[in-house]
């Protein structure tokens, strides 16, 4: 085999590896909050993931001027500080394959926001059937099986914000910054902003220092699998397989995340779908399928 074929195939090998771990990132997240607040355990997995990056690449990224370092900050407020905010929060009201579904509606709304705002090419129509194909499998995932909608759907309402919030993201680090060349560093940068943004919000929400809780195996567990599997080690991971692979292919496996969500929150949170759950996270990665369809 080809040194290039052998890297290619590691590299889909490493793209089901993530999906893997990025879809049981809800479980996770779910188990902490047992004992800790939203914010707590914000606070705690970027903190711990912004140490790993330091130990991965030590050399900061340059100052290059007020601008720039605005747009680092507006990625991280977004990126970082909000979005997961919403998702955590969402995992406190409702169930945690409704969170990986939901959310994985990010690319359709970055989509919709690059043409708005980016001035790129006007979305196909198998885009739009994709995105009320996509909605329809949200509304159902919000019915949940019961005669009338659910009349606290707080939840999923805060995993589409989430969704949300990270096309904002995406747009910004797509016109406003330049992630190609010392990618660890700019990561580095963006999580410092959304730590550093994340102090008036633990203030406000009422950030607890628990240190009993930080001796307690399963939560720290459960934070280092967060912070260094799924927020350090990952993103460099799913970078080189970008690179390797393509971006095209690599999100095949995003699509899988999802599904990957709803077999294990099943076997380890106990969160039994129904048939219209089912059928509503069926019809929501369809969408999702459809949406990138040329």
């Amino acid at each position: 085999m080809k040194i290039g074929n052998k890297a290619v195939v590691i590299g889909h090998i490493l793209g089901v590896f993530t999906a893997i771990i990025w879809g049981t990132t809800f479980i996770s997240t779910k188990v902490l909050l047992n004992e800790m607040q939203p914010i707590d355990v914000l606070i705690y997995r970027f903190l711990a993931g912004y140490l790993v990056l330091i130990l991965i690449c030590p050399k900061p990224l340059p100052f290059t001027g007020l601008k720039e370092e605005f747009w680092y900050l507006a990625a991280g407020l977004s990126g970082v500080t909000i979005y997961f905010l919403c998702e955590n929060i969402a995992l406190t009201y409702t169930y945690a394959a409704n969170v990986g579904v939901i959310v994985s509606t990010a690319p359709m709304f970055t989509a919709l926001l690059a043409f708005l705002f980016l001035r790129e090419e006007r979305p196909k129509k198998y885009f739009f059937f994709g995105f009320l194909v996509a909605m329809s499998g949200i509304l159902l995932i919000n019915y949940n099986g019961r005669v009338t909608l659910q009349l606290n759907p707080i939840g999923d309402i805060l995993a589409i914000g989430a969704a949300f919030v990270w096309a904002v993201y995406s747009i910004i680090i797509k016109k406003h910054l330049n992630m190609d060349e010392k990618m660890i560093a700019a990561t580095r940068r963006i999580i410092f902003y959304g730590l550093i943004s994340m102090v008036p919000v633990g203030a406000m929400l009422g950030f607890r220092w628990n240190p009993a809780s930080l001796l307690k195996p399963e939560i720290v567990g459960n934070l280092l699998y967060l912070s260094i599997g799924a927020t350090s080690i990952c993103y460099v991971i799913w970078n080189w397989t970008v690179k390797e692979i393509g971006a095209l292919r690599a999100s095949v496996y995003i699509y899988i995340v999802p599904v990957i969500t709803i077999i294990t929150s099943a076997i380890f949170l106990g969160e039994k779908p129904g048939v219209v759950t089912i059928t509503g996270a069926f019809l929501t990665i369809l969408g999702l399928l459809l949406s990138e369809k040329k």
